[in-house]
């Protein structure tokens, strides 16, 4: 089966709200394409007016993050009935800068995954390593345990919904990029995992994305490769090439 192509930016923390309507509006004409899913994934005070700006045009609403509960005492968090009335649709989970800074680990990872779920947001479960595990040859046994932990109690159905995101840790805003070959190594074993704790057609349906300072430059290599679907895309989301990303 062919795999629907998913590009979604991941502006982190940037963007006031004008400027992040000036920039939907810069890349509204550049990101048209009716084979690709088109995200843009952006900080939750931008959420209102990118919702209001995205609106007639190809793109698709997601947030950077959300917490486990509907409503509650929980300063400083948003919920994903806050998001879904907003228009949000998909949801990153497990970053890594969420994982390494904000302390989250594969528990709250794996409750946000069946949250998402159960509140209709389609969840971009990241995963990847860090250099010294790439390094030491081990990245392989550590993504496959990052899976496993975080899919615990998610349906096959769901996982068929799923957007996965490979996004070796080293290659994120350094510059340094995973060779086309590389991604794809990762990508493919992703999928052979996917198919050892469910089945082949689940394997087969989930999207896969790489992240790792994919660009304009490099986006039609690795968007080349079997196993790669898509590309959540940081720093190049931000500029006029995210629409050269989109068509390459």
């Amino acid at each position: 089966m062919a795999r629907r192509r998913i590009i979604a930016g991941n502006w982190k923390m940037n963007m006031t709200p004008s400027q992040a309507v000036e920039l939907v509006n810069t890349l509204k004409d550049l990101v048209v394409n009716p084979d690709v899913d088109v995200v843009y994934c952006v900080p939750a005070i931008d959420i209102v007016p990118v919702a209001e700006a995205i609106k007639g045009t190809n793109v698709q609403l997601g947030a950077e993050n959300f917490y486990i509960e509907d409503k509650g005492a929980f300063t400083g968090e948003i919920s994903a009935p806050m998001l879904k009335e907003c228009g949000v649709k998909y949801i990153i989970i497990g970053h890594s800068e969420r994982r390494d800074i904000f302390g989250e680990n594969d528990i709250l990872i794996n409750q946000k995954v069946k949250k998402a779920f159960a509140s209709g947001l389609t969840p971009i479960l990241c995963c990847g390593e860090s250099l010294a595990l790439r390094k030491a040859g081990t990245y392989t046994e550590w993504i496959k345990r990052q899976i496993t932990w975080d899919l615990t109690g998610v349906t096959a159905d769901q996982v068929k919904e799923l957007v996965i995101a490979y996004e070796p840790i080293w290659a994120i805003g350094t510059g340094e990029t995973a060779t086309a070959d590389q991604a794809e190594e990762v990508c493919k074993m992703i999928r052979e995992t996917i198919a050892e704790l469910y089945d082949a057609a689940t394997a087969e349906a989930v999207r896969i994305q790489y992240g790792g300072s994919m660009n304009a430059g490099n986006a039609a290599e690795l968007l080349a490769k079997d196993n790669i679907d898509g590309g959540l895309i940081g720093g190049a989301a931000l500029k006029p090439d995210f629409g050269q990303i989109v068509n390459a």
